[in-house]
């Protein structure tokens, strides 16, 4: 004899274990949703706030509407100088990383002994400080007494001026970059490892050589990992600062003492970036207002590129 079905919970019942259920969801997202408002929501409202407000830090802050960003975009010439530089370490910086640590990652992946050697001391400059590493190369770069020029002028080379002269400071921040380029070249060389053999095999048995099973055969299979490394690439870039702070300093020998300044991006603003204009600005000239409306086109950048990229490889997917 077939057994009756259980009667449905009464409404006045069932909203209680409801309840019970969204707080029990609500405890566990409890440690995302007060980070993320503390960390990130409530520094952007207040940044978005500050961006229409004339405030030095000093004395209480006051209405200016759109002035902020009228003198920002429109009259501020070192913003414009600034973006320019930022765009040009975006697409030099992270180009050359993602193709050298690919052609680094095939080299470990085809040696056959010292494998391990290889892997080590292709990864070390990367655990190096990132003061210490640009001070070496500050010093290692010195137009005068540098190893380099001095390597270059013996064999009859014309020598750089390197961090001293502003069409080649870009580039020598950019050699900077890729000499640490082992955390990419790890990547990649897992990504490598991971590629099935039999695919080469088919495609060296339909006559592919060693371009185009590198184009047909390696580049799709690796391609989600080079979007990654291209995304947070140029997250990363888009707050470049620190090596080219300590670049200029040492470059222009200015040393940290009181009474003394020094204005990001030497020589002759070829080397500020957005990150280092909110600090000149927000710290330095105690602009609060103008350095927010910075930080919003730096965020609103960063973004913008994140969100291009990523639909960009949804379309290649088909995806939705």
């Amino acid at each position: 004899m077939a057994q009756p079905l259980a009667a449905p919970l009464p409404l006045a019942r069932r909203r209680p274990r409801r309840g019970r259920e969204r707080m029990v969801i609500l405890a566990f997202l409890s440690p995302w949703l007060i980070g993320t408002t503390v960390f990130f929501v409530y520094p952007l409202l207040s940044t978005v706030w500050f961006s229409f407000l004339h405030y030095d830090q000093i004395t209480p802050a006051t209405w200016v509407g759109l002035r902020n960003w009228t003198y920002v975009l429109t009259e501020y010439d070192g913003f414009w100088q600034a973006l320019r530089n930022t765009l040009w370490f975006v697409a030099a910086m992270v180009t050359s990383r993602v193709v050298f640590g690919i052609g680094l990652g095939l080299l470990v992946t085809k040696v056959k002994t010292g494998t391990r050697t290889f892997r080590t001391l292709f990864y070390l400059p990367y655990l190096a400080p990132p003061v210490a590493a640009t001070i070496a190369f500050a010093f290692l770069l010195n137009p005068g007494t540098g190893a380099v020029n001095t390597i270059l002028g013996a064999v009859g080379i014309p020598t750089p001026g390197w961090f001293n002269d502003e069409h080649w400071a870009k580039p020598a921040l950019t050699l900077l970059a890729l000499w640490g380029v082992g955390d990419l070249m790890v990547i990649f060389m897992a990504a490598l490892l991971d590629v099935p053999r039999e695919l080469y095999e088919a495609a060296e048995l339909d006559g592919a050589g060693a371009v185009r099973r590198f184009r047909w055969v390696t580049l799709p299979m690796i391609r989600p990992i080079v979007l990654f490394a291209v995304v947070t690439g140029v997250i990363q870039t888009m707050q470049y600062y620190t090596q080219a702070v300590v670049a200029g300093k040492v470059a222009s020998g200015i040393v940290d003492a009181p009474g003394t300044s020094f204005e990001p991006g030497y020589p002759h603003g070829s080397t500020l970036t957005l990150p280092q204009l909110v600090y000149s600005l927000g710290f330095q000239r105690f602009d609060t207002g103008s350095a927010c409306v910075v930080a919003l086109v730096l965020f609103a950048l960063a973004m913008a590129f994140t969100s291009l990229l990523l639909r960009r490889r949804a379309g290649l997917l088909g995806e939705d």
